[in-house]
């Protein structure tokens, strides 16, 4: 089976890969560091089919549930992303693109509270509304949707390149009683259902 790589991931494994191609005549060992580096970053953004269940609102990011608290009368539940976690977003429910809105900001850690300052991406939903957000590694946002498309549950809406964090803003009428997860637990994207739904 061969292996999937988030779009435009070569933008970021090519450019080492030539430099270790100019150093290999000169040092094997700085050739081999350059190589290493090209690989990790497209080890970084591998991108791993997915089993979407039938049902259920599920996890839009692989990581760690950071953030779980109501805000303008929804509950928000944000996911922070890792250097080590598979970074392509995925839909938590099936649902028309209304407006993707790009918003610029700072570069905070993605797991600090100054976080909800930084720059950002807004998916909005007739539901529900997913915001990729830029960490202090991460500074490409790469959504995948365009107003008006139609995504089902589970299917890729975009990737951040490097550590990042993904929240998503709940339909109104779901209660922090209702969430099947809660803070420090680890989620799948497109997997793991954060709501029965």
């Amino acid at each position: 089976m061969c292996a999937r790589f988030a779009r435009g991931s070569w933008r970021y494994a090519a450019p080492p890969a030539v430099v270790g191609l100019f150093l290999l005549p000169f040092s094997l060992v700085w050739a081999t560091v350059a190589f290493l580096t090209g690989g990790a970053a497209l080890g970084f953004h591998r991108d791993p089919d997915r089993s979407p269940p039938t049902d259920g609102l599920l996890a839009p990011a692989d990581g760690k549930v950071s953030v779980v608290r109501e805000e303008d009368h929804r509950l928000r539940v944000g996911i922070f992303m890792n250097l080590t976690d598979v970074h392509v977003n995925r839909a938590p429910l099936t649902g028309t693109v209304e407006e993707v809105v790009h918003s610029p900001g700072k570069h905070w850690p993605a797991f600090t509270k100054e976080s909800d300052r930084n720059e950002k991406v807004r998916i909005e939903f007739e539901e529900y509304t997913v915001v990729l957000i830029a960490g202090a590694v991460a500074r490409r946002i790469h959504p995948y949707v365009e107003p008006g498309e139609t995504v089902a549950r589970g299917q890729r809406i975009g990737h951040i390149s490097f550590s990042s964090r993904v929240d998503v803003l709940m339909p109104e009428d779901v209660r922090r009683d209702d969430l099947r997860v809660s803070k420090g637990e680890t989620v799948t994207a497109g997997e793991t259902r954060l709501v029965d739904r």
